[in-house]
């Protein structure tokens, strides 16, 4: 049963139950055991091409000037090809809006105003209208912008964000917000979105975890598979094959990020960008 749309104590305690959650699943990811594999990349668009699977790719930036990488581990690669592929028989269209991140994209990402203005309205209302602590937007930030790489599925290769559109009429398989909606409606299963809303995402969760990529239940958008986070949502307890790497796509290596649990934005980084966003607010 979907739950009332104007009730805004029930989506305030929805939205803080689901980033607490949230937050109890990157402490498990700070601990989870990653033997990285050193496996190379693949280009997702080149193989769509080759396989003849009508796929479409984001043509939006991180940032003003930092191009999407529509890559990814290379044994992962097939798998988004069959995804595309069912999607395509289903009538639909596959588009990847964003695959592996460098760690300057994703330290970018943090720190768009687009992204860092959202994240501080949602704290500012969670907090009942008041102005949060800055260790209160660390730890959201935590889990809806991954700050410490070893969290980050996208600094692994191994995670792709996703929309669907439909082939007969181009329109978006409406999930109840665009890409990338961040709000109560956010989560998979959030119970503000109507019943048809949901039953697309479950529809297309079904499809891609048919292939083994998992969804991400804080955000209807994003799949994973082979690290740490999709170990831990399967219940495997077999140390994960891709962590958080730095890739050349000359040579197509890839080496360990050196220091995972390095945040990307310190508390004294977030708190300057606290005060950048309310001077933008006001």
């Amino acid at each position: 049963m979907t739950a009332p749309s104007n009730d805004d104590d029930a989506r305030r305690k929805y939205w803080s139950e689901q980033l607490e959650a949230g937050s109890e699943l990157v402490q498990q990811l700070i601990s989870f055991p990653v033997i990285e594999c050193n496996e190379g990349f693949g280009c997702i668009r080149a193989a769509a091409e080759a396989a003849d699977v009508e796929m479409l790719f984001a043509a939006t930036k991180i940032g003003r000037n930092l191009d999407r990488i529509f890559s990814i581990r290379e044994s992962l690669v097939d798998d988004v090809i069959a995804i595309g592929r069912d999607m395509n028989r289903q009538g639909w269209i596959l588009k990847i809006e964003d695959g592996y991140r460098t760690l300057e994209m994703q330290t970018v990402l943090g720190r768009v105003p687009q992204v860092f203005d959202s994240i501080l309205q949602k704290c500012i209302w969670e907090c009942g209208g008041e102005i949060p602590h800055v260790e209160f937007v660390f730890r959201r930030a935590m889990v809806l912008t991954a700050n410490i790489p070893k969290t980050g599925t996208h600094l692994s290769g191994s995670a792709i964000d996703i929309s669907v559109f439909r082939r007969d009429d181009g329109e978006e398989v409406w999930r109840g917000g665009p890409y990338p909606e961040m709000s109560e409606r956010t989560p998979m299963r959030s119970p503000f979105v109507s019943d048809r809303e949901l039953k697309n995402r479950l529809k297309i969760t079904d499809i891609m975890e048919s292939h083994g990529f998992m969804h991400y239940p804080f955000e209807y958008w994003h799949y994973n598979k082979g690290d740490a986070a999709a170990h831990i949502l399967t219940g495997n307890s077999d140390p994960a094959r891709y962590g958080p790497v730095n890739w050349d796509s000359i040579t197509n290596t890839v080496t360990a990020v050196s220091d995972p649990m390095q945040p990307l934005h310190s508390l004294a980084a977030i708190d300057i960008e606290i005060r950048a966003a309310m001077d933008r607010l006001r």
